[in-house]
């Protein structure tokens, strides 16, 4: 069977597990853990950036973020496609206490403008808005890329009204290697990174949160309220030690995997239109007529898994499990396919 219903299924590969097997392992919740302490200082140098906190998943480096960042009562700024808002349980009022003001951006990338008309003013009767998060690459737009330009005047924006700028990298790697920018860059512009380890880079799980040591102490003790304290983690964190080193760069195969599938689409009767593939994510509504639930079932009966992705869409992802042949494969599949 052939999954492409995510990113995150991938599974270690014998040379990772081989490298878990290995790590050296103490208790974390007291920091003693020298292989998580390992990966939180190269992900930290690799951004620039003074610290890290190893988490089992990006929804709590998100989350964690935030309350570390906002008040109860106040309000953050995100995209209205954002995975923050959208994917992880209601978490932004749950945990942290905090709305969130809704912005319509393009393909799920806000702007400086749009920021600056939506910070409310300093009135009593008004919430406070004390954070803007992005993602890069945004999940529900199809993996569409910020360009660091515009980040940069969203940064500045930020400055003028004293915001905290919080980055949902969960996707990151993928943006880094079409753009070519320095994450050095990216640990500038931002208060705090949640970067995964669990999608693309092919780890069994975990994810970071990245920030200065203040903020990182800071969040240290959220994570154990949040119930995140681990303890011989170190054999998780061995295999994200693994993939920084080994599985960022075979990113762009993914990337031209997901546009074989476009280009596959593109000339097909059932299909009314794809978001552009900028990385590994292929979103494309079906014309009307064919149902999204007939359209998954018809691909399992080809030993091919995609996910609907809420109406007549469908999404595919592209990952270091599914090979060139795989791909052939699902583009010989794609063109053949007849709803008559």
């Amino acid at each position: 069977m052939i999954d492409l219903r995510s990113d995150t299924v991938t599974k270690p590969s014998a040379q990772m597990m081989e490298f878990m097997m290995k790590a050296p392992l103490g208790d974390d919740v007291f920091a003693e853990d020298p292989t998580i302490n390992k990966l939180q200082l190269m992900a930290a140098d690799h951004f620039g950036m003074e610290a890290s906190l190893f988490c089992p998943s990006g929804t709590m480096t998100n989350q964690i973020a935030i309350k570390a960042h906002t008040q109860p009562g106040d309000e953050l700024i995100c995209d209205a496609a954002s995975h923050i808002y959208n994917y992880e349980g209601g978490g932004i009022a749950f945990n942290a206490g905090v709305q969130a003001r809704l912005i319509n951006g393009d393909r799920g990338r806000i702007n400086a403008d749009q920021i600056e008309n939506a910070v409310n003013p300093n009135f009593d009767w008004l919430t406070k808005t004390s954070l803007v998060s992005l993602e890069n690459t945004v999940n529900r737009a199809g993996g569409s890329i910020y360009e660091i330009s515009n980040i940069q005047l969203i940064k500045d924006i930020c400055l003028k009204h004293n915001l905290s700028l919080h980055l949902d990298g969960a996707r990151l790697f993928n943006a880094l290697v079409v753009t070519k920018e320095s994450p050095k860059l990216y640990g500038e512009l931002f208060d705090s990174i949640s970067i995964c380890l669990s999608k693309g880079l092919g780890a069994p799980v975990g994810s970071l949160l990245l920030g200065n040591k203040n903020f990182i102490a800071k969040a240290r003790r959220i994570r154990k309220v949040f119930g995140g304290g681990m303890r011989q983690a170190g054999i998780l964190a061995a295999a994200g030690i693994y993939a920084l080193e080994n599985n960022i760069t075979r990113l762009i195969e993914d990337h031209d995997n997901a546009q074989k599938i476009e280009a596959v689409l593109e000339n097909t009767s059932y299909v009314k239109s794809i978001l552009p593939v900028e990385t590994n994510i292929v979103i494309f509504e079906l014309t009307q007529g064919i149902e999204a639930n007939v359209f998954v079932q018809k691909l399992k009966e080809n030993e091919i898994l995609c996910t609907g992705f809420g109406g007549q869409s469908i999404r595919m992802v592209t990952h270091l499990d599914f090979s060139t042949t795989m791909c052939k494969r699902v583009c010989n599949v794609l063109a053949t396919l007849n709803f008559e």
